[in-house]
């Protein structure tokens, strides 16, 4: 090949992958092993003091994850990433190596209901604090900075409301306040929005979700930019402290611009233990491969049904950033040129009642609690997702009683249509 870059759907077929050089087999295999055998002694001892890359163990790394990895990170813009269990243990593994007891994280108030049940009550525990911003007032993010300020974290496009965060804004306030900048990237994938390009520092994905694609397989995954200085103020002594449980190895030091990516998984993984399975792995870089067709094909569709809504009787709002009347469509243009996702809400003019109606009304849609799959889905996100919160923190969060999230699919936009038109006539 040329010294050209590959462009992104070249990346999203080959990335990471080579054809195995025992076999020659073209996918990339399924290494359903918990093991691996050294060469001696030597290497064994080299490969557990962080001397030597290699696999010890499915719950350190797998080489079909591997292979996920590298794909990822190439996708995404970052110099290394990790492979974990699912989006929800992503974030504990990012945090456990930014966080100490006490610490606070400053959160955008417009997030995936479980992120803010995760982030108000489960990480209480680990004596984790979060303040809550509003990601449309980037001054809020600002005010909310104190001394045990540890990171800031939002979506690049806000579940389940669709909205378009101003990432190059936030992120000057955490430059600002010496802080990583952490980008949940889900709902954009990097075919829309690549937040390292724009200020992020670590982006975090549901693999469950667009990546995936095919609503079978859990996965999240974390990816490193290599663009934060953790060993500056000392605030980060997970990474610029010596290690003693690897012989006083400083991470940053020792591995430099990937030395987050390690952290999360010699310090992360190997001790809390969410590892992905080697065959998730698989079923999640099969879908990757088709990404950039899927992606397109979904936000050309949900553009469509978005304005098909936005004309009918029954309708009092739709938030989709891709309208040209959107509040967020210029910051769609900005960001999300390609399209503004395939995740949008929209508001009933008769209420809860008739958001929950509408729901059982739907044939072709999938009434479950997922987004991101081929198939179109939907949910009454007040009675479900975001259940645990009060009224004033849905609404805060694009969750009112009124509200139906929708994720669009890959089926023909003229046969969506018809079923929300026939579950709105009903």
């Amino acid at each position: 090949m040329s010294d050209r870059l590959p462009g992104f759907s070249t990346l999203a077929v080959h990335a990471g992958a080579q054809p195995d050089p025992t076999t020659g087999a073209r996918a990339t295999p399924i290494y359903q092993t918990t093991s691996f055998v050294f060469n001696d002694a030597d290497h064994a001892a080299s490969l557990f003091g962080l001397q030597a890359f290699g696999n010890i163990y499915t719950r350190i790394g797998n080489p079909t994850n591997a292979v996920l990895e590298e794909r990822v990170a190439a996708l995404e813009g970052g110099t290394a990433a990790l492979a974990v269990a699912s989006g929800h243990a992503a974030q504990v593994v990012v945090l456990q190596q930014l966080m100490q007891p006490g610490d606070e994280f400053i959160a955008a108030r417009k997030l995936y209901g479980g992120s803010i049940n995760q982030f108000t009550h489960a990480f209480k525990s680990f004596g984790w604090n979060v303040v809550w911003a509003d990601p449309d007032d980037v001054a809020s993010f600002e005010r909310a900075v104190t001394p045990r300020t540890k990171a800031i974290f939002i979506e690049s496009i806000a579940n389940p409301a669709g909205s378009i965060t101003d990432i190059e804004a936030i992120s000057t306030v955490a430059r600002k306040a010496g802080v990583p900048l952490i980008v949940d990237n889900t709902l954009a994938s990097p075919y829309l929005i690549r937040p390292i390009d724009h200020g992020a520092d670590i982006v975090v994905h549901s693999l469950t979700k667009f990546l995936g694609g095919h609503g079978n397989s859990l996965g999240g995954i974390i990816v490193d930019a290599g663009t934060f200085d953790w060993s500056t103020g000392g605030k980060y002594p997970m990474l610029s402290e010596p290690r003693p449980e690897y012989h006083g190895i400083r991470l940053q030091e020792t591995f430099g611009n990937f030395a987050f990516a390690i952290a999360c998984r010699v310090l992360g993984l190997r001790d809390l233990g969410p590892a992905l399975s080697p065959f998730n792995a698989f079923m999640i870089l099969t879908g990757i491969e088709t990404l950039p067709l899927r992606m397109q094909k979904q936000c050309d569709n949900a553009k469509a049904i978005a304005e098909f809504l936005a004309g009918h009787p029954a309708v009092a709002s739709v938030s989709y950033a891709g309208l040209a009347s959107d509040k967020y469509n210029q910051l769609a243009r900005k960001y999300a040129p390609k399209g503004a996702g395939a995740v949008f809400t929209f508001s009933l003019k008769g209420g809860y009642d008739a958001g929950v109606n509408l729901v059982s009304k739907l044939q072709l849609f999938s009434h479950l609690a997922n987004v991101g799959d081929t198939r179109s889905l939907v949910i009454h996100p007040a009675s479900t997702t975001h259940s645990q919160l009060d009224d004033a923190a849905k609404v805060k969060s694009g969750a009112g009683p009124d509200v139906v999230r929708l994720s669009i699919g890959i089926e023909d936009k003229e046969d969506l249509i018809a079923d929300l038109e026939q579950a709105l006539g009903a």
